[in-house]
Order: structure tokens, then C-alpha cells, then sequence
């Protein structure tokens, strides 16, 4: 194998020429062609077109108007006359769009003009620029590293995106006709429980996390990859992933924004087997929401998973006392306890130890609830008493 890809400079080509027989699918999942049928335009490695924002892809049609250079433009040869891209998809996808009208070029005085609505010298300035182009030969292996390293107009690939190239296949095309497909009709109820950005492959890689059991970003998910590549379908990933979306939201019937930042997947492994009645599911997540004391709400759906135990209480971050509280009812126990000769920790008091007569410095003590939060207790004045640090930590264990 070459350790150096043989490149071949071309500036003979025109985006006339690059653009015949272009046409474009909002379905991401299909591929691309240019130049007469003889280029692909998205091979499967590539990422999905995201420069469809009234921004990006106005941007590459303002340069080639202005004249400006838009970058190389990386082809490799996959076999005989036939090339695929290897960089410059996005710009190559954006000005095809442009010629076959899909979006408005701005003028300067803010007028919108679609490609057959240009003067016709435009039109012209457009087909006729030459584009500078490297194509380029070499071994899989070789084309995707070099693919790995390449920047596309300030947008770095992301994880998942390299992840696809590297493990480039009939697994992953597949897989990215159900998970990066911008059209699928069940993208509303799936993006109810995660909030991922589907063209930048978001939801492929919840999909295969879940899978793989990679909680912890350990590898699995790129062991997955590697070991399915080859696979002519997609069933055991589809299948996984319906089965979390359909648990999800048999449990929890109620849709909240927050359960968009749950690992699913995680807890479908943990909680799946254990039976629920999700009305009384429903209830307890109301019940939490409307309770002023939880500062994190994204801990209720494991919390009443397993079942509203007190050392889960942690996971929901309830509201702790603040300072001109601790400080009034610090000042309050310690006169009372001067004034008895006795510990302002109550429970120095109790045990009857060294400790009972000792007066402790506010530094040295935390609030606590006196009726625990899990039991009815509210974070309020009426319900704090300061104790010593190594009280409170003994009472916060039980």
C-alpha cells in the first residue's frame, strides 16, 4: 500500500460542468451526483448536507459572484471515470441547489434572487468559474485518514461524523437512511426524548450508544460500529431503539422538556424489567414538578424509577437553606444554649457525650431539615436547626 495518495490537479473543470445533471433530495439518506453522472456527491462516508440555512449556503454563492476563491476541492477516483467527493461537498451541494433553485441568493440592497431570476451575465459568471480540483488515488484505508483530517469551511467533522467515515458500509448507509433522515415521520416522538441534531448525525449516535451500552463514552459505540460494518441490516439497532422510545413513553405519559437530557438507553438497562403503573407514575412526576424545593427536575424520572428511595433524594438537588436563615437560626439555638449551659447541637445534646456542653462556631456547623424533605418537610425556617458538621453528615446517611 502507498503511503502518500498520487493527486492529480485539475482547473480545466467548470461548475457548469461539476453541476450537469445535479439533482437533490431532501431525503438525506440518498446520495448526490454531479458531472454527468460520473461523481457522487455524498458517498457514504460523507456527512449529510448542512449548509441549508439561508447563511452558509448563501455565503458560497456571494463569493463565486464577487469573484472570491471558495477552496480546493478534493475528488477521489473509486474506480474508472468514476469519482466521489472527497472534500467540498457542502460548498459542491450548495451551489447545485443554488442552479436548480432551491434558495435566493441576496443582493446588496436585499433582494432576493433565485438562480433563474439572475441577469443573465450572472448566470454566466456562476457556470463559467473554474473550479481548482485535486483528485486524488489511493487505498481505502489512505483516503479515509485523509478524509479524517480534513476541515470543511470551518466546520470540523464531529465524532460521529469521523466514526461514520471510518466505518464506512452497507451497516452504517442503512442506519443513516432511518437516523439521519431529516423527513422521517417518527423524528417528532423521538426528538421528544433527546435533543440531538439529526444532520449532524445526533440521533445515529444516541441510536448506537444505546446499542452498544457505551454510558460512560467508553468505546463500545466505535466497537459496535466496527464489528456490524458489514452488516446488510440494521435489525438488532432499530430494534433496541424502539424498544427504549416505546418503554419510555408507556412509563411516562407525560412529555416534559426536560427528559430530553435523560440517557434513555441507560435507563431502559437498568429500570425496563421492573413493572410500573404510570398513572401513578404521572401523579409523582406532577407531584415533583410543582414542588418548589427541587432544583433539578431531570433527576425526577430516576428517581421515581427506583422508586423514590431516600438515598435517591440527591439525584432531584433539593433547595438548601439559605445564609440569613442558617445565620437567624444559628444565632437562636446558641443563645438558647448558653443560656442552659448545654451543646447548640441538639444532637451533642442527646448523646450525652464530651460534646454536650460544647458551643460550636457557625463555621463548624450545616443546616438540616428537622422533618426530612422525603417525609413532608419544607426548606423554611420553621423546619432548620443547625447542627455540627459531624451530626448533620451522620443524620444525612440515614
Amino acid at each position: 500500500m502507498n503511503n502518500i495518495m498520487e493527486t492529480i490537479l485539475r482547473t480545466d473543470l467548470k461548475i457548469k460542468d461539476i453541476c450537469e445533471g445535479f439533482q437533490y433530495s431532501e431525503s438525506e439518506e440518498k446520495g448526490l451526483f454531479g458531472w454527468s453522472g460520473k461523481l457522487t456527491i455524498q458517498p457514504e462516508y460523507q456527512r449529510n448536507y448542512i449548509y441549508a440555512n439561508g447563511k452558509d449556503d448563501v455565503a458560497v454563492i456571494d463569493s463565486l459572484l464577487k469573484g472570491y476563491p471558495i477552496g480546493l476541492i478534493y475528488f477521489v477516483e473509486s474506480e474508472k471515470d468514476k469519482y466521489e467527493i472527497l472534500d467540498g461537498q457542502q460548498r459542491i451541494t450548495s451551489i447545485g441547489r443554488y442552479i436548480t433553485n432551491w434558495f435566493a441568493w441576496i443582493d446588496d440592497s436585499g433582494i432576493p434572487y433565485k438562480f433563474n431570476s439572475l441577469p443573465e451575465d450572472k448566470q454566466k459568471k456562476i457556470l463559467e468559474t473554474e473550479l481548482t480540483i485535486y483528485i486524488c488515488k489511493g487505498e481505502e484505508s489512505e483516503i479515509k485518514e485523509w478524509f479524517k483530517t480534513i476541515n470543511i469551511a470551518g466546520k470540523p467533522l464531529n465524532d460521529q461524523e469521523l466514526l461514520n467515515a471510518i466505518y464506512s458500509g452497507s451497516f452504517i448507509s442503512k442506519a443513516k437512511e432511518v437516523f439521519s433522515n431529516s423527513q422521517n415521520s417518527n423524528l417528532h416522538k423521538w426528538l421528544s426524548y433527546m435533543k440531538v441534531d439529526v444532520k449532524r448525525q445526533g440521533l445515529l449516535e444516541v441510536a448506537l450508544g444505546w446499542v452498544s451500552k457505551d454510558w460512560e463514552k467508553d468505546g463500545n459505540l466505535e466497537h459496535y460500529m466496527a464489528e456490524h460494518r458489514k452488516d446488510d441490516n440494521i435489525n438488532e439497532l432499530n430494534s433496541y431503539f424502539n424498544d427504549v422510545i416505546n418503554w419510555v413513553s408507556t412509563v411516562f405519559t407525560d412529555v416534559e422538556d426536560e427528559m430530553q437530557s435523560v440517557n434513555w438507553g441507560k435507563m431502559y438497562e437498568k429500570y425496563h424489567k421492573n413493572p410500573y403503573n404510570s398513572q401513578e407514575v404521572s401523579k409523582k412526576l406532577h407531584e415533583l414538578y410543582s414542588d418548589f424545593f427541587v432544583k433539578d427536575r431531570k433527576g425526577c424520572y430516576e428517581y421515581i424509577l427506583n422508586g423514590c428511595k431516600a438515598e435517591d433524594i440527591k439525584l432531584l438537588n433539593i433547595r438548601l437553606f439559605d445564609e440569613p436563615v442558617k445565620k437567624t437560626v444559628y444565632a437562636k439555638q446558641t443563645q438558647e444554649a448558653k443560656s442552659k449551659e448545654i451543646s447548640n447541637c441538639p444532637m451533642c445534646v442527646l448523646e450525652g457525650l464530651s460534646n454536650k456542653n460544647k458551643i460550636w462556631e457557625y463555621k463548624d456547623m450545616d443546616a438540616d431539615h428537622v422533618t426530612a424533605w422525603s417525609k413532608g418537610g419544607s426548606t423554611d425556617i420553621s423546619n432548620c436547626q443547625m447542627l455540627c458538621r459531624t451530626h448533620n453528615h451522620i443524620k444525612g446517611n440515614r
